[in-house]
């Protein structure tokens, strides 16, 4: 239950998951999805030591840092 609670409030913070108004279709399926794989993704960087809100602005804005961080 922590775990689950854990990535929850991590989706919540950095992705404002609660907030989203996808509920057609799978749309809200395949975006929790993508948003896992996202999490993932920053998570793993180990580079800056930032929260995943941070990463993930940065890699916005940053054409080789989201290229580093899709390349594993």
């Amino acid at each position: 239950m922590g775990i689950e609670n854990q990535l929850h409030w991590a989706l919540d913070v950095a992705f404002d998951e609660d907030h989203c108004r996808v509920r057609t279709g799978n749309a809200a399926g395949n975006l929790s999805v993508v948003r896992q794989m996202a999490l993932n993704l920053l998570s793993r960087d180990t580079t800056r030591q930032v929260g995943i809100k941070a990463k993930r602005k940065r890699a916005g804005w940053d054409g080789d840092y989201s290229q580093k961080i899709l390349a594993g």
